[in-house]
C-alpha cells in the first residue's frame, strides 16, 4: 500500500494554474485519468498523490506546462497532449526548447510556433536546407509552417518573393463545371494558400506584396518554363503531381532559392493508373546532399484533439487493410 501514497509537491503560482488545470480543470481531470494519480490544490501548492512511479511523471508533466505557461502565456490541449506523450518516451523537456523558437508573427502579433518534435524538425530543416519535403496527414502543419518561414526569410530580405503553387487536380467535380474565367476556377484549389498567408501578413500586407509581384499564388501548370531565382517557393498539394510535373517543377528551380514540397500520400486524387510525382520522389531523390524528408504522423496533429483521433483511426484502419 506503501507505494500508492507517495506525494510530491509542485508550487504553481495563481496566474498560472488555471491555464495548466484547464476549463473547469479538464486537463488536471484528464492527467489524473491516464496516470490514475490525485491533484489537491491548495494556495498555489499543488499536491500529486499516488503511485511513485506515476507521481514523478505527473511531476515531469505539470513542471513542463509552468515553465509553458510563463514562456507563452497559454497552455492548449495540444500542449497537454503531447506533453503527456513525450513523457512517456522522457524527452518532455525538449517541449521547451521548441517554445522558444519564434519563427514568425501573425499580423496580430501572435508568435508562431512548433508544436511538436518532428515539426521543428522540418522548421531546421527548411532552415538548412535547399528542397525540403514535408509528407504527413492533414492539420500536421506542412504547410503553415513553411509559409511562416517563407515569410520570416521575405521580411529579412533573403528572398525577394514568395512563390505558392499546387496542381490544381479534380477531386469529383470538373472545372469546366464551375462558373467564372480561369481564374475563379482556379481560386479555390489555392484558397488554402490565400488563407494562411492572411493569417500571417494581414489582408493589407498581402494584397500589396501581390499587386507588386512579391507574392505570387498560382497553380502548378503556371512554372512550365519559367527559373525561380531568390524566391521561397511552396508546391502544396504535391501528392496530386504527376511524375512529369514533380520533375518540371524540380528544375525551373534556380540560385539563391528555397524549396518545400508537402504532401499527403494517403489523399491522392490523381487518376488510378497515373504515378505521383511525390511517390517518385521519395526514391529518386532520397539520397542526394541538400534535399530532405520530414515525415510527420498523427502525433503531429495540431488541429482540435479529435482530428487527431480521426487520424489515427484512419491509419490503424488502412495498416489493417494491408495485413
Amino acid at each position: 500500500m506503501e507505494e500508492y501514497s507517495y506525494i510530491k509537491t509542485i508550487n504553481i503560482d495563481k496566474e498560472s494554474l488555471p491555464k495548466i488545470f484547464g476549463p473547469l480543470d479538464i486537463f488536471a481531470k484528464k492527467i489524473q485519468k491516464i496516470y490514475s494519480i490525485s491533484l489537491i490544490e491548495r494556495n498555489g501548492e499543488v499536491k500529486i498523490m499516488g503511485r511513485k512511479e506515476n507521481v514523478e511523471r505527473v511531476y515531469n508533466i505539470l513542471s513542463t506546462l509552468l515553465s509553458l505557461s510563463i514562456s507563452s502565456g497559454q497552455v492548449t490541449e495540444q500542449n497537454v497532449d503531447y506533453t503527456i506523450a513525450m513523457n512517456e518516451t522522457n524527452d518532455e523537456k525538449m517541449i521547451i526548447d521548441i517554445d522558444k523558437d519564434i519563427i514568425a508573427h501573425t499580423s496580430k502579433g501572435q508568435s508562431i510556433k512548433a508544436k511538436t518534435v518532428k515539426q521543428k524538425e522540418y522548421v531546421d530543416s527548411i532552415r538548412k536546407n535547399m528542397i525540403t519535403f514535408s509528407i504527413g496527414p492533414a492539420g500536421t502543419g506542412k504547410t503553415y509552417l513553411a509559409m511562416a518561414v517563407a515569410v520570416s526569410l521575405f521580411k529579412k530580405g533573403e528572398v525577394n518573393r514568395i512563390i505558392l503553387t499546387r496542381p490544381a487536380i479534380e477531386a469529383g467535380e470538373k472545372l469546366g463545371f464551375l462558373p467564372g474565367d480561369l481564374q475563379s476556377k482556379v481560386d479555390p484549389y489555392l484558397r488554402p494558400l490565400y488563407d494562411a498567408l492572411y493569417q500571417i501578413l494581414g489582408m493589407d500586407s498581402f494584397q500589396s506584396n501581390l499587386e507588386k509581384g512579391l507574392i505570387e499564388v498560382a497553380p502548378l501548370a503556371y512554372m512550365r518554363g519559367r527559373t525561380l531565382d531568390n524566391a521561397f517557393i511552396i508546391l502544396d498539394e504535391a501528392q496530386n503531381t504527376t511524375a512529369s510535373q514533380m520533375k518540371m517543377f524540380l528544375t525551373r528551380i534556380g540560385f539563391n532559392s528555397k524549396v518545400v514540397i508537402t504532401g499527403d500520400e494517403t489523399q491522392k486524387d490523381l487518376d488510378t493508373k497515373a504515378i505521383s510525382g511525390l511517390d517518385q520522389a521519395k526514391k529518386v531523390l532520397k539520397n542526394i546532399e541538400g534535399i530532405e524528408f520530414i515525415i510527420l504522423s498523427s502525433k503531429d496533429v495540431v488541429r482540435h484533439p479529435l482530428v487527431q483521433k480521426i487520424v489515427k483511426a484512419y491509419d490503424n484502419f488502412e495498416h489493417r487493410k494491408q495485413k
